[in-house]
């Protein structure tokens, strides 16, 4: 009997490898890594809010493991009807960038599709009209940038912004986003004088809409 072992895509082409260093972390090595940080992921307070940066994201391999955990806790940790909202700011806290533009696709692409696993398991309508997945595409869209980490551009060349999405208390479901720099991440005491736009308290399932602030 022949048992066939699939391997994991290490690397797509050796010019990718010379031109930009390319090379993906296997599966197995992304599990270990992770396991490093179980409490901040699955088990301690507040987890589901813990945030992510992943700086060189590839095709998404720690992008959607991060979301996979987060949502497996969720479905242990969390009652069914909040299932949907807290689904939502688990994406809403994970954060990548990656310069290439098929891999920022596909991490993208693979972000939404293990979204959805989880609510089509659970019979949680998901499709693409819904309220729910477009919210996820929003976020996901919005979290995950082409560009150059190195650089803090984008791939039109301006400078990388990113938003938190604060939960509003006493407010469960409702949030609040709040631009910011990639720039300003980097030091401890940068000062981002950017003047970003305003955003009106939401829902988390209608961060989609992007109601501004008005005034």
């Amino acid at each position: 009997m022949t048992q066939t072992i699939t391997e994991e895509l290490m690397v797509k082409s050796r010019h990718r490898v010379k031109a930009y260093g390319e090379v993906f972390t296997p599966r197995h090595m992304v599990n270990r890594m992770l396991d490093l940080v179980r409490e901040e992921l699955e088990t301690g307070p507040d987890f589901v809010d813990k945030t992510f940066l992943e700086p060189a994201a590839g095709d998404g391999n720690f992008l959607v493991a991060i979301l996979h955990r987060k949502l497996r806790a969720i479905e242990k940790r969390c009652p069914p009807e909040s299932w949907p909202n807290e689904s939502l700011f688990a994406l809403a806290s994970i954060y990548g960038i990656e310069l290439l533009e098929d891999n920022h696709e596909d991490a993208k692409a693979a972000m939404l599709a293990e979204f959805s696993r989880f609510h089509a398991r659970h019979d949680i309508p998901c499709g693409p009209d819904t309220g729910l997945m477009r919210a996820a595409s929003f976020l996901v869209d919005t979290n995950v940038i082409r560009g150059n980490t190195l650089t803090g551009r984008d791939w039109r060349g301006n400078e990388i912004q990113f938003s938190w999405w604060n939960r509003v208390p006493n407010s469960p479901g409702m949030v609040q986003r709040d631009p910011f720099s990639l720039a300003s991440l980097r030091d401890d005491n940068a000062l981002d004088f950017t003047v970003y736009d305003t955003y009106a308290v939401c829902r988390i399932d209608h961060v989609h809409d992007e109601a501004r602030a008005s005034g």
